[in-house]
């Protein structure tokens, strides 16, 4: 519930991340255009440092109950950092990546569990973090699809199943609202940076891994289907037309989308999130009692995101080498 507590930290955010603005533009922390961009003037880099700052902001004042979420989530927001400001070693940045990981691991008691479990828990986490990282690329989308995640988890736990606090849930609600004051425009002031969409996919897997620990249901991954959907299609498409997957690009369907069709970027965002919201309607409605119900859901969406994809972009682009 909103309270005076919410207000002062909105306010605390607000100020927080304009006094980030001075620093970035003090030290050149800005995103430069370039030919593989969707955007197209320099903008300050990093607003969304204010994630894993709010989340340090609550344990501060209510104490670290949950330690090992709050170190995994400081150390890879920080390494996160640094590679926006410094582009760092892989294997350094990987290294932090995979510590974050196993903490995270400790706070959700994952090694109590049988080996398969952590298999799948490590699939979800690293998959997560990276769709979150290809995902950041137009203005709104990590602020705007984020919000409605932790907006769905906040109902959820007020409704459905208490699996974790929700005045941190409000918290983090709070630093995304600020964000997108800044981001969720036609002319963005910042964007989110590594550290914000890294930090942010990292938070909300931790909600979503405590939600599933708690009720032993796994359709809840579905609360991140659309961009676990365009992710994974989109490196599937890449490794067929014999691309480097790990190099930048633009073959993302929200880049289609944005670059090709020439939609603004709000519009397409706004698409994203409301399709997510659909799905997050049918999923707590239909699905979440029926291992059948979820399938069908997520064989639905896929089968309509390949038809869309097949029929706009065409298979050639999407199959052939060099085509795109």
């Amino acid at each position: 519930m909103l309270n005076f507590t919410s207000i002062y930290y909105f306010i605390f955010f607000i100020i927080v991340e304009l006094v980030y603005f001075k620093i970035a533009d003090r030290f050149n922390i800005i995103d430069k255009p370039n030919h593989r961009s969707s955007h197209t003037s320099v903008t300050i880099r990093g607003g969304g440092v204010i994630f894993p700052l709010s989340v340090l902001a609550y344990s501060l004042i209510n104490g670290f109950h949950q330690v090992y979420f709050v170190i995994g989530l400081l150390a890879i927001a920080t390494i996160s950092f640094l590679d926006d400001v410094l582009t760092l070693n892989n294997k350094v940045r990987l290294s932090i990546h995979l510590t974050s990981v196993v903490l995270l691991f400790f706070q959700w008691n994952l090694f109590n569990l049988s080996w398969y479990w952590i298999l799948i828990a490590l699939i979800f986490v690293i998959a997560t973090i990276n769709a979150y990282n290809f995902m950041d690329g137009i203005n709104g989308i990590t602020g705007g699809y984020s919000l409605l995640a932790i907006a769905t988890l906040y109902y959820i736990n007020q409704t459905i199943v208490n699996f974790t606090d929700n005045e941190l849930l409000i918290i983090v609600a709070l630093a995304l609202l600020v964000f997108n004051l800044f981001n969720f425009r036609t002319k963005a002031k910042c964007f989110a940076g590594d550290v914000g969409s890294v930090s942010i996919a990292f938070i909300i897997v931790f909600f979503i891994g405590q939600l599933i620990l708690t009720t032993q249901n796994l359709s809840y991954i579905l609360l991140l289907l659309v961009y676990g959907t365009d992710t994974a299609f989109t490196v599937f498409f890449r490794k067929i037309r014999g691309e480097n997957i790990f190099e930048a690009h633009r073959s993302h369907f929200y880049q289609y989308l944005s670059n090709q069709l020439k939609l603004s970027h709000i519009l397409v965002s706004c698409i994203y999130i409301f399709v997510q919201l659909l799905i997050n309607l049918l999923l707590i409605k239909f699905a979440l009692t029926d291992t059948l119900h979820s399938v069908s859901l997520l064989a639905l969406f896929v089968g309509v995101y390949l038809m869309l994809r097949f029929k706009m972009e065409g298979s050639q682009k999407l199959l052939t080498p060099n085509a795109s």
